[in-house]
């Protein structure tokens, strides 16, 4: 895997590393997964009390899920050093490139253009570029919820109880997609947009590495069923859309 043919980047440096090094990669990888949860969980609880911060929460956990995919596929960016680091495999040997990268390679659009060059993810419509021109983008619909002005729309804060919780992810769970629900700037909030698709992106990575490891990990299956949310099922209905493309 490398970076080397995206346009805007520079080799700065290879070195070679110990092959339990690359581990690293993937316990981060897993870590961002479960930021993603708990920034899912997070969302889905202010739903009611904020819909700037259920909107915000839901995008980081869709950014997290992203991230943690890049982290798999071997590329993690350093933000001090500016640059970013890829393993590559050769011959028996493990070594990093050390990428420099540009203005335009900041951290919400790097990870998603990443992944976006490798299939599975290349060909499914549920992973985008995170364009912040488009209408409908995770990015665009951040923009607003971040930056533009909200005063005069703040509800009255209600705290969400843990059964209110779990039949607010069931529903996301049962939700039958007839098109893919990129959120979109113009229907801010959206967040129903917001979390439909950020709960399919953390269920694409569960399934993900369950089918590249199946039980044979002890460290997935250590972190696959978090404890501290129990609300999380992990199903989707196959959207209707996909089904028909299958045909």
């Amino acid at each position: 895997m490398s970076l080397r043919h995206i346009k805007g980047i520079q080799i700065k440096k290879i070195v070679y590393i110990a092959p339990r090094d690359t581990a690293l990669f993937i316990t981060c990888a897993v870590e961002m997964w479960l930021r993603s949860v708990h920034s899912f969980l997070i969302s889905v609880s202010l739903l009611e009390s904020s819909p700037i911060w259920a909107s915000v929460c839901g995008y980081y956990s869709s950014h997290y899920c992203v991230r943690g995919f890049a982290h798999l596929l071997g590329f993690f960016q350093l933000h001090k050093a500016r640059r970013v680091v890829s393993i590559e495999i050769a011959s028996g040997a493990y070594s990093c490139t050390f990428i420099k990268k540009n203005g335009g390679t900041r951290e919400h659009q790097v990870y998603w253009k990443i992944i976006k060059q490798y299939e599975p993810f290349k060909s499914d419509p549920f992973f985008t570029l995170n364009d912040d021109n488009l209408k409908a983008s995770d990015g665009t619909h951040r923009i607003v919820a971040n930056y533009y002005d909200h005063i005069g729309s703040f509800p009255r804060f209600r705290v969400l109880d843990e059964n209110a919780l779990e039949r607010i992810i069931e529903t996301i769970s049962k939700t039958e997609l007839t098109d893919v629900p990129i959120p979109r700037g113009e229907k801010y909030p959206d967040i129903k947009y917001v979390q439909l698709i950020a709960y399919h992106r953390i269920v694409k990575f569960r399934n993900y590495l369950n089918e590249i490891l199946g039980s044979s990990s002890a460290f997935w299956n250590l972190y696959k069923n978090p404890t501290w949310c129990p609300a999380m099922n992990y199903q989707v209905v196959k959207p209707r859309f996909i089904s028909m493309y299958a045909n």
